[in-house]
């Protein structure tokens, strides 16, 4: 059984056109994440936006709400603007509790 959720395979769908497929774009979004992991467990949207020159917000959207859906990722909200994170990573996690 794996440790984590992001060591859990994602569920995905082909791509269009010659794009990347969904599971193609979930691994760019999982894998720049944890490479962040160590000083950066939340990001905003435009964050990912960078990710993908390619795809317009929209795309970039159905990437990251699919990924939030799988229980991958999460949102992080402070009320005035929503994050997104590997769930169960981050400090906020550690004081609700969560564990990976």
């Amino acid at each position: 059984m794996p440790d984590t959720a992001w060591d859990l395979p994602i569920p995905c769908r082909a791509g269009l056109h010659g794009r990347n497929t969904m599971s193609d774009d979930t691994q760019i979004v999982v894998d720049f994440l944890k490479s962040k992991a160590s000083t950066k467990s939340k990001f905003y949207f435009n964050d990912f936006l960078d990710l993908f020159p390619g795809k317009g917000p929209r795309e970039v959207k159905k990437v990251l709400t699919n990924l939030v859906n799988t229980e991958v990722l999460e949102f992080w909200s402070s009320g005035s603007t929503t994050m997104y994170g590997l769930k169960g990573a981050g400090k906020q996690a550690q004081a609700e509790g969560e564990s990976h």
